[in-house]
């Protein structure tokens, strides 16, 4: 038979509780977390960043080049993930705008993730034990 503290530990309030407390000691990583997952919800902002990543600096020419998206999207997708804090803009010759990538917000949200993944290991420890 489970032990009360079992029973607590996987009950849904427990569960509740844990999960939406903040796992982050900075209060604003959450916000910085957030912003990150909303940005990489859309696949075209995936895209973006893969190439980046493979292929370094880039204006929003050089991107649509290389990926199925006109100039005009990759320019509204740029903004929206310079918002984030995922990419920076960096003046270039002739006034071109070169984007980076940013990992500082990567690794937040990695963070508040592992931050989640642990609170979640006990209560479906539980569940498991509860369930067999």
């Amino acid at each position: 038979m489970r032990s009360r503290e079992q029973a607590d530990r996987a009950s849904p309030q427990s569960i509740h509780h844990r999960t939406t407390a903040n796992p982050l000691p900075d209060p604003g990583a959450e916000s910085v977390a957030k912003a990150v997952f909303t940005a990489l919800a859309d696949p075209n902002r995936r895209a973006i960043l893969a190439t980046l990543a493979a292929h370094g600096p880039a204006t929003a020419t050089d991107l649509a080049g290389r990926l199925p998206i006109t100039r005009q999207g990759i320019a509204k997708h740029l903004a929206l993930l310079a918002e984030a804090g995922l990419v920076t803009a960096e003046p270039g010759e002739r006034r071109r705008v070169r984007y980076r990538l940013q990992f500082r917000p990567m690794r937040i949200a990695q963070q508040f993730l592992a931050a989640l993944a642990r609170d979640w290991d006990g209560p479906l420890a539980a569940l498991r034990t509860h369930l067999e």
